[in-house]
């Protein structure tokens, strides 16, 4: 492996790959093949073409046989047919057609990591550690597929279509007695992975739902539109909750937006040839005002680097529940016949050395987010009227008009409302703002 060359990155349906070019002449530094199993291999394939009951397409047979091989590895390798990686290749972009949801392996059945922000899942209620046990690619008839030998390639090809047409998939949640059907239309997916607001003066809120190739740009943007209308920071809030990942130079760039100097993440292979470093730079990095980032169950990959990176390095305080645990490399690797190989290669490493494959990102505050029944008893209370002076019989009446109740139009005002994590985390950038200005003399 080390004479593969990195000639660009881009993502795929589940996490950071790392796109390189293999040619024919890198064959050689790899080992000989068992001639006698494969042999095995060409023998089957003869016995199947002369005697099974209908002529199957030899081609079809060997991405069959490529399939069940990468099948006994990680749920993360996996053979791309030609069509199928041209239609990955388009995940960089932030555009493609089909829910918008980013999905892994567990258990045998499809799991949702994260739906994006915006896109006809997440609108539809699909939420992170949803199980899809089973795909209808057309709602219109009973088509349905189950999801339990299926590999996220298959199950990707059939919930993604063109935009307008319907599927339903079937999910199992906790708490659910059996899986209930969700009817989605499929839409053209063009995601904006980065979203600003400001909470109080001095105080921006930024999410970012994925890690795209145009990322680190908006997200710089967007900080110095924040300094511009807000002024100087008193503290940060960045939002990596249901991030299912993306490029890893995004990741590493957006990290290094913070960082002045040090490393941000390492990989380890087999071998010695698959050890690489990113280290951060100087240049373009924010000043250090006070900053929380929020993870959750559904922060994978790229977005545990960022958290990981920031809690290593103590320039960030992180916030919320523990993170998914997708720490594997994915190299890509196209192949002769316009198909690619999805290979895991090595695992990142966080700048303390420890590992996020599995271990996840342990937030240095847990929080959990408010339950539905805790959503509802707000919802009831903010309904509701409290008793007062008016409530009382014979009280006097005021000549002045009374003034009405200003109900908060904007969304991030609700969301402060509604959302445990957010709220702790703005009370703890407040409180850091509100400490450090103290002047705290000694007693006599």
């Amino acid at each position: 492996m080390s004479k593969l060359r990195i000639v660009g990155t881009f993502a795929i349906a589940s996490g950071v790959a790392l796109f390189l070019f293999l040619g024919m002449g890198n064959l050689k530094s790899f080992a000989g093949p068992n001639y006698r199993e494969l042999a095995l291999l060409t023998n089957v394939l003869h016995l199947v073409q002369q005697h099974y009951v209908d002529d199957v397409d030899e081609h079809t047979l060997i991405e069959g046989a490529l399939k069940g091989m990468l099948d006994v590895l990680d749920p993360h390798t996996s053979y791309l047919s030609a069509d199928f990686y041209k239609e990955v290749q388009l995940d960089t972009k932030g555009e493609f057609e089909g829910l918008g949801i980013e999905i892994t392996k567990r258990d045998g059945f499809v799991m949702v990591v994260a739906p994006i922000d915006g896109t006809p899942a997440a609108k539809a209620g699909i939420k992170a550690k949803d199980e899809i046990v089973a795909v209808c690619p057309s709602a219109e008839d009973d088509s349905c597929v189950s999801t339990q030998d299926m590999n996220l390639l298959e199950a990707v090809k059939l919930m993604r279509g063109p935009r307008g047409t319907k599927v339903m998939i079937q999910i199992r949640r906790e708490g659910w007695t059996t899986p209930k059907p969700f009817v989605i239309k499929r839409a053209s997916i063009r995601v904006s992975s980065v979203r600003m607001s400001i909470l109080e003066p001095g105080l921006p809120y930024v999410r970012l739902s994925q890690f795209q190739e145009r990322t680190t740009r908006d997200l710089a943007a967007a900080l110095k539109q924040a300094h511009k209308e807000t002024g100087e920071f008193k503290g940060l809030v960045l939002d990596l909750r249901n991030n299912p990942g993306g490029l890893l130079e995004q990741a590493v760039r957006v990290t290094d937006l913070f960082l002045e100097e040090g490393m941000i993440v390492f990989s380890e292979g087999r071998d010695s040839g698959n050890h690489m470093e990113w280290h951060a730079k100087g240049e373009g990095t924010e000043p250090k005002y006070p900053m929380v980032v929020l993870v959750n169950g559904g922060s994978a990959s790229a977005s545990e680097i960022v958290a990981g990176a920031l809690q290593d390095h103590h320039r960030a305080l992180v916030l919320g529940s523990e993170t998914f645990g997708k720490g594997s490399v994915q190299t890509i690797i196209p192949l002769d016949d316009g198909s690619g190989l999805r290979l895991t290669t090595a695992l990142y490493y966080l700048p303390s050395g420890r590992s996020i494959q599995e271990v996840r990102i342990q937030p240095d505050v847990l929080i959990e987010p408010y339950t539905q029944a805790e959503l509802a008893a707000i919802e009831n209370e903010d309904q509701g009227e409290t008793f007062g002076e008016e409530h009382l019989v014979g009280h006097l009446e005021s000549k002045k008009a009374k003034p009405e109740r200003n109900e908060p139009n904007d969304p991030m005002a609700r969301q402060l409302e509604l959302d445990r994590q957010l709220i702790r985390a703005t009370e703890l950038l407040k409180s850091w703002n509100i400490f450090s200005n103290l002047e705290l003399g000694s007693g006599a």
